[in-house]
């Protein structure tokens, strides 16, 4: 039998399946991490707990989220994909449970803070960043549009069902509910994952030469620090980690963590709140979709400038649509729904192009955790908004702004063919000269 790897056009290539288990552990996750919106207005009325210390949790529970990201990506150089993801899901589904036996304020810090927190950032979108670059030579913009759309997909699965569970049975049911879906994730995790194309004797989709793997890591937590101590003397690293910090604390931080209760504010019920964010991620569905399809062929700074600048438009007109007729929320939700997550794969692909696809994983996990710290930022700094004066209106325009600011900045990313000149160079691939190597993208 010949040893080298098989190709078929009659099967489907494994590629597929790995990447339809992994949307469903992203799925899962999203599941998990949308739970907090409709968990704060009942949390609140049982313990008495103000609005600032929820939103304390929920803020830890995203930085771990992002900043447990690089070294995840590292991990699976060296422990594997497989056992990473097993690891992650059955430290989430125990964490979460854990939180219905609850009393004190620290104890919801701990668990859905610490413990959820670093569940979830080991099954975060670098996992799709690495199942991409590892299984696909060809369409890696739209699968990764695809797995990013995820979150959005599970928020569409998950809300509407957590708020009524919430509203009819108590917020206790819905918690049951999440860790039952990520228990039932794990063997579907562990019997159907692989780690490389070559494991089954493949080459990934569409490539023509050799597999190239990274090398295996031994130690994560200096490779992740290595690839942190380039990223730091890299223009384009700050401004991917910049634009990024932005898109967190305008989308999960935000929206995603306060606009049920701001929702609630206006006298409008949890569960149409809840059915608005799920119309958002059907939206998204098909935005970040579209996204990833348009960023295997069109200048990836261009079209975050454009996704940048119509969110900053929709958060400004958000506190106008709180207040008026009932058919601009439903206009708010398709605009900003469509742009929610879209800012994914343009970055992911600006991210690998500038340090190599071989460590694409790991950096893009820095800039996620620049995504998280906004993001933990922003759902801390909306709850104090909230509870010192009375609304979010300051905070929804204080983020519009900030993203019409980023859409000027994402503009300058590639603009230099600099390289990173430093003894760390041998931990990721030199910057590519992007301005020539972007707008014509990868054939689809």
């Amino acid at each position: 039998m010949s040893s080298q790897p098989t190709t078929s056009r009659n099967r489907l290539h494994y590629a597929w399946v790995v990447a339809g288990v992994t949307f469903l552990i992203l799925l899962a996750s999203a599941g998990v991490r949308s739970t907090p919106g409709v968990l704060i207005v009942p949390v609140e009325r049982e313990f008495g707990w103000s609005r600032a210390t929820i939103s304390l949790a929920i803020s830890v529970n995203l930085m771990l989220y992002g900043f447990i990201g690089p070294f995840a990506a590292a991990l699976m150089g060296g422990l594997g994909l497989r056992r990473t993801v097993v690891i992650s899901l059955s430290v989430v589904a125990t964490g979460v449970m854990l939180t219905t036996l609850m009393t004190a304020p620290w104890q919801l810090v701990l668990l859905w803070g610490v413990v959820v927190g670093g569940g979830t950032g080991m099954t975060a979108l670098v996992l799709g960043a690495t199942v991409v670059n590892r299984w696909f030579a060809h369409r890696r913009g739209l699968v990764l549009g695809v797995l990013t759309a995820s979150s959005a997909t599970g928020q569409l699965v998950f809300l509407p069902l957590l708020a009524w569970i919430v509203q009819e049975e108590g917020w206790r049911s819905a918690v049951y509910l999440v860790a039952g879906v990520a228990i039932l994730i794990i063997p579907l995790a562990a019997f159907l994952l692989r780690d490389w194309p070559s494991d089954v004797g493949l080459r990934p989709f569409g490539a023509e030469g050799e597999e190239e793997r990274a090398p295996v890591v031994t130690n994560p937590l200096a490779e992740a620090l290595g690839a942190l101590r380039v990223g730091f003397r890299s223009r384009d690293f700050w401004l991917l980690a910049g634009s990024f910090f932005v898109c967190g604390a305008s989308t999960n931080g935000l929206v995603g963590t306060h606009l049920i209760p701001a929702c609630v504010d206006q006298g409008i019920p949890e569960v149409r709140a809840a059915g608005l964010l799920a119309a958002m991620g059907l939206f998204d569905l098909l935005g970040t979709t579209v996204s990833g399809w348009l960023s295997d062929r069109w200048d990836n700074r261009k079209l975050l400038c454009c996704y940048y600048a119509l969110r900053g438009l929709s958060l400004i007109y958000l506190p106008f649509a709180l207040g008026g007729a009932s058919w601009g929320l439903t206009a708010f939700a398709i605009f900003y729904g469509l742009d929610w997550i879209a800012t994914v794969p343009p970055t992911v692909r600006l991210t690998a192009d500038a340090f190599g696809k071989a460590r694409a994983g790991v950096m893009f996990g820095w800039v996620m955790a620049a995504h998280q710290l906004g993001a933990a930022a922003a759902s801390f700094g909306a709850g104090s908004v909230r509870a010192w004066m009375g609304d979010y209106e300051k905070a929804f325009l204080t983020s519009g702004a900030l993203c019409l600011i980023t859409a000027a900045m994402v503009l300058q990313i590639g603009r230099t063919a600099r390289r990173p000149t430093t003894s760390d160079s041998k931990d990721v691939e030199p910057e590519a000269a992007l301005p020539h190597a972007l707008p014509q993208g990868e054939p689809a």
